[in-house]
């Protein structure tokens, strides 16, 4: 009866998001504060809602209630508790639900923290986000239902993916979908005030919270996307520009540049069709990733439905929501006023190429990803766009920028000084430019582009604190004077110095690591050792073992370092008995930054393959998205950007009486 209350209250949902698409619209038009008043009432209905139909579907899988389908081919009773709960959205049924749960919650959030937006234009955008609701509970109903009943009911489940049973699961969706989902918001916004006809300055104020919520947890989804990669699948990289990583890359690289054209227009009322198209744009790249995952085209880790039905219905809600609001822009931007003026060298003009540089290198991710879709379904031509085109033409896209992004901070608005700019900078740039300098040395002349990378990554770093430095006046003034001023320097402006160095960070661990790793792959036998990154691993042998749901064959590996033993580490092969699945774990060490990456191949007479990376400073890399992500948090919470923009107050005038004749 449970199941049914859920697959009810989805129904009821469904219901609640029409009336709120259609009545607060009405209502705005016609200046109605009741009609208004039900796209708050109904966006937190449609919450409550969808989030009791999503715990009917967690109890069933908690509880392994094998008579719904969805638990059946996703679960197994054997399966840690940890994995039952994230299997709810390890399914294509179930991650359709977990997205719709989070669009649910953005809404119940512009609901309740909208109360200083006009109430026209936050009830236009609680209908847009309603549309996009109804969307998407339309396409679970008729094409991705969670709650479809077996009968009779099987004994046992199929067992999740083992793939997907890892912590990973648990916080790489929701991660990624906030991000996803989040610029839903900003999306809403720029069709609202499209409709409305009206963007100003406070328009940006109250959208940018909500691109930099978006942003700073599609980050962090990206971030332990490549980590789980990198460690569950055994083959020792973070990133192969597969299509669905491409998917999730490129909406961050949009939102980046959304979030810098929001600042413009906020601060300088400039860039305004601009910001309006790129919010259209950063949320219908994130439809375009869910139409590539969830569609069957793709052939990959991530894709879970192969039901071209599916495909046709998430192609309708993105011919839909793209076309129509790129329809509708064409039809308003005429109307809209461009925004103020300022000149090439001024910060305005420093963000402005900040987003051609990246909505060019969105384009060409863009490019290299359908290209190869859109050909075989015209011709049948099958062509693989890989690495090597990726590399080439985002890294001479990125490398630019990585030198731009520093200046940015030192120049004023409007009109600028570059040679005031550059004469702040000059010590973070020979200092970075001596470490490239070191670096090549140290390798022996190696590879120049390497160590034009490394001093990029350090200029962008070396900047960052040149920012603070410069802002609060140290070493031009008193020490406690200095400190004062630092204290009292606005969140925001250290949430953006983090978000730089966070980048110099990750480009720094992305440069060491191509350039120095090391790779092995030998078949060893028990007692035989190999040298990698200055540690020497003995192959002790292998060992059996079982889990709860699955058996192993475990080889255990001893470190040493000038003779002495400083770690050890087992990796696995692994069986998992339902799906008779087969799965490697890594042996992964870590060495301050650095990492020993240890992976078993297959037995052969006497011995086991054996592949070993050494990976030099390879936590840069997703150290750096932590450390972005922070600075991303540190900026919300700057008291500016969570009150959003100031409450139209009424003047009260005292009425003064007139002097007795």
């Amino acid at each position: 009866m449970i199941i049914e209350l859920g697959h009810y209250a989805l129904v009821l949902s469904l219901a609640v998001a029409l009336v709120v698409s259609v009545v607060p619209v009405i209502g705005a038009k016609r200046a109605d504060v009741a009609l208004m008043d039900v796209a708050t009432s109904g966006s937190f209905a449609l919450f409550l809602l969808v989030v009791f139909s999503f715990a009917v579907l967690t109890y069933a899988h908690v509880t392994s209630d094998f008579s719904v389908a969805n638990v059946w081919e996703n679960s197994h009773s054997l399966v840690p508790m940890i994995y039952k709960v994230s299997g709810v959205w390890g399914s294509h049924e179930g991650s359709m639900m977990l997205w719709l749960l989070i669009l649910a919650l953005f809404s119940a959030l512009v609901a309740l923290f909208g109360r200083n937006i006009p109430s026209q234009l936050k009830a236009t955008v609680l209908s847009v986000q309603s549309w996009i609701s109804t969307a998407f509970l339309l396409f679970i109903l008729l094409t991705s239902n969670p709650f479809q009943r077996l009968w009779p009911a099987p004994a046992e489940g199929r067992d999740l993916n083992p793939v997907l049973q890892d912590i990973g699961l648990a916080i790489h969706p929701p991660l990624l979908y906030l991000g996803y989902v989040g610029f839903s918001v900003c999306f809403s916004f720029a069709v609202a005030a499209l409709i409305e006809g009206r963007i100003d300055a406070a328009w940006a104020r109250w959208v940018r919270p909500w691109t930099l919520a978006a942003w700073t947890f599609l980050t962090l989804g990206i971030a332990m996307g490549s980590y789980w990669a990198y460690y569950e699948l055994g083959w020792g990289g973070w990133w192969f520009w597969d299509p669905v990583e491409n998917a999730s890359f490129m909406p961050w690289l949009a939102g980046t540049a959304l979030l810098h054209s929001a600042l413009v227009m906020e601060k300088r009322d400039a860039l305004k069709i601009w910001t309006v198209l790129l919010a259209i744009l950063t949320f219908s790249l994130s439809l375009l990733g869910t139409f590539l995952v969830r569609s069957g085209v793709l052939t990959s880790v991530h894709a879970f439905a192969t039901d071209p039905t599916r495909g046709v219905f998430i192609l309708v809600i993105l011919l839909l929501f793209i076309g129509g609001a790129l329809a509708l822009f064409a039809l308003r931007a005429p109307i809209l006023s461009s925004g103020g003026l300022f000149a090439p060298i001024s910060r305005e003009g420093s963000l402005v190429l900040n987003n051609l540089f990246l909505t060019v290198a969105c384009g060409t991710v863009l490019i290299g990803t359908l290209y190869p879709l859109l050909l075989e379904t015209l011709t049948g031509e099958k062509i693989s766009v890989g690495p090597p085109f990726f590399n080439l033409t985002f890294g001479f896209l990125i490398a630019p920028l990585l030198l731009i992004v520093p200046f940015g901070p030192f120049l004023a608005w409007k009109r600028g000084d570059f040679l005031a700019a550059c004469q702040r900078l000059y010590v973070a740039a020979g200092l970075a430019f001596l470490c490239g300098l070191v670096f090549f040395y140290m390798q022996h002349g190696g590879p120049v582009l390497a160590a034009f990378g490394l001093a990029a990554a350090l200029f962008l770093i070396f900047g960052a604190i040149a920012d603070l430095v410069w802002r609060a006046g140290i070493g031009k003034v008193a020490p406690q004077i200095a400190w004062k001023r630092l204290k009292g320097l606005p969140r925001s402006a250290f949430g953006t110095a983090l978000a730089h160095a966070g980048l110099g960070i990750s480009v720094l661990g992305i440069v060491v690591v191509t350039t120095l790793q090391t790779e092995h792959i030998l078949t060893m036998k028990p007692q035989e050792s190999v040298d990698a990154g200055g540690y020497t691993l003995t192959f002790d042998g292998m060992r059996t073992g079982r889990g709860p749901n699955y058996s192993e064959d475990r080889g255990h590996f001893t470190i040493r370092r000038g003779g002495a033993v400083v770690a050890d580490t087992y990796s696995s092969r692994r069986l998992y008995t339902a799906r008779q699945m087969p799965t490697t774990e890594a042996g992964i060490v870590t060495f301050g930054l650095s990492q020993l990456y240890v992976s078993l191949g297959d037995a052969t007479d006497g011995g086991t393959v054996v592949r070993i990376w050494w990976k030099p400073f390879i936590l840069c890399i997703w150290g750096g998205a932590l450390v972005m992500a922070l600075g991303g948090i540190v900026s919300l919470s700057d008291r500016r950007l969570r009150v959003g923009a100031p409450a139209r107050r009424t003047r009260i005038v005292t009425a003064v009486p007139e002097p007795a004749e």
